[in-house]
């Protein structure tokens, strides 16, 4: 019989958090902090201690208001900050293995484009944004075939009836990832018309995350392109 895994693993508490240290062990990639909910100074505490658990490489803050922004600014200096993505990013990315298009129907959708490609980049992937090529001018979107065959991964953000995965699923035959958005004229339900048109896609292959969750899909995208360069590394 197997050993049971071990229920204690190496945690760092900072009284309000719990940091899962040995996370980068198990999976290949570091806790990442989730502003929502927290005050300026525990994003700023966590931020600094997983930086410090993980010098080698660089850390993750996701959906920081405006005051833990400004705070970040004024105590991690050497912190690369992305306001319309709300992100930081705290140390040096490893160095990328595998390309994700990260394709933007429309300017509209950039703050969850911007939070996919930070994501990207910090969990070992190069992220190349190509912004507004949404369906209404179909041409914009086949004028950049190339760049869309030319990754491992793709990663298609999209409001309102959100067509762009679907088209481009249509248009290329590697792994591709749609991000329904909350944004839309009229009664989109907060992004619930996008989901469900992603989530019904007549395109082979398109998977679907949750509304908005740029994040999420820029984590499953930078795995799968490092494994198709890295040969199966995690």
């Amino acid at each position: 019989m197997s050993e049971p895994y071990p229920v204690a693993e190496p945690v760092l508490d900072l009284g309000f958090a719990q940091l899962d240290v040995d996370r980068a062990g198990r999976t290949g990639d570091p806790e990442v902090v989730n502003g929502g909910g927290k005050t300026p100074g525990q994003v700023v505490g966590a931020l600094r201690a997983l930086h410090q658990a993980h010098p080698g490489r660089a850390v993750l803050a996701t959906r920081l208001t405006d005051e833990a922004l400004a705070r970040c600014r004024t105590e991690l200096p050497e912190a690369e900050l992305d306001e319309l993505g709300r992100v930081a990013t705290l140390g040096r990315p490893v160095p990328p293995r595998g390309r994700v298009a990260v394709v933007a129907a429309g300017t509209a959708d950039l703050p969850v484009v911007r939070e996919c490609a930070a994501t990207v980049r910090v969990f070992g992937a190069t992220p190349h944004q190509i912004v507004d090529v949404g369906v209404a001018g179909l041409h914009r979107l086949l004028s950049r075939r190339a760049e869309l065959a030319a990754a491992e991964v793709v990663v298609a953000v999209a409001g309102m009836e959100a067509a762009l995965p679907s088209v481009i699923g249509g248009l290329i035959g590697a792994p591709l990832i749609a991000v329904p958005t909350s944004v839309g004229y009229g009664w989109h339900l907060d992004g619930l018309t996008a989901w469900l048109a992603t989530l019904n896609s007549c395109a082979p292959g398109v998977v679907t995350v949750n509304v908005d969750n740029g994040f999420g899909a820029g984590v499953a995208a930078a795995r799968i392109a490092r494994q198709s360069v890295g040969g199966g590394d995690r």
